[in-house]
């Protein structure tokens, strides 16, 4: 479990523009840990979390793309049904609202992502943290972030 940096990237909704970003996060090598996308008629926003998230902020800046960054937390799930259910639920019990959340696929039998917004990062993790060392059977692992490690 750690938290890191999302970006909310605002782009026109036309045929292509998806395609073309993307390209632009391929070139320079950027691995996408998780990623949504939204639509309205004018617009749509990816929220995506990036391995290395200050080299994604200089590329989108160098492609002048609006956005903006929010702190979220990312746990590692259990690829099965129900294990961000147990999240949410522990969350729920002490009163921390999720705003959004959204998950890797992850692979059958293997691991997967959670992302999630919530109101109070720190306690969550605590919360998250306290029930983990009480029984860590399908519960989140608590990691560095990717950038760190090296």
């Amino acid at each position: 479990m750690y938290t890191t940096t999302q970006f909310s990237i605002f782009m026109v909704n036309k045929p292509g523009v998806l395609a073309q970003v993307l390209g632009e996060f391929a070139r320079a090598k950027l691995n996408i840990i998780a990623m949504t996308m939204m639509d309205s008629a004018e617009h749509g926003v990816m929220r995506v979390v990036f391995a290395a998230p200050r080299r994604a902020e200089e590329l989108l800046s160098r492609l002048n793309m609006a956005h903006d960054k929010t702190d979220v937390l990312c746990i590692d799930l259990d690829n099965r049904a129900g294990a961000l259910a147990t999240v949410a639920e522990k969350l729920a019990k002490e009163h921390i609202n999720i705003a959004y959340a959204y998950c890797t696929a992850g692979a059958k039998g293997g691991r997967t992502t959670g992302v999630l917004k919530v109101a109070d990062v720190k306690k969550a993790m605590r919360i998250l943290q306290k029930d983990s060392r009480k029984d860590s059977k399908s519960q989140p692992v608590v990691r560095r972030p990717r950038s760190s490690r090296r």
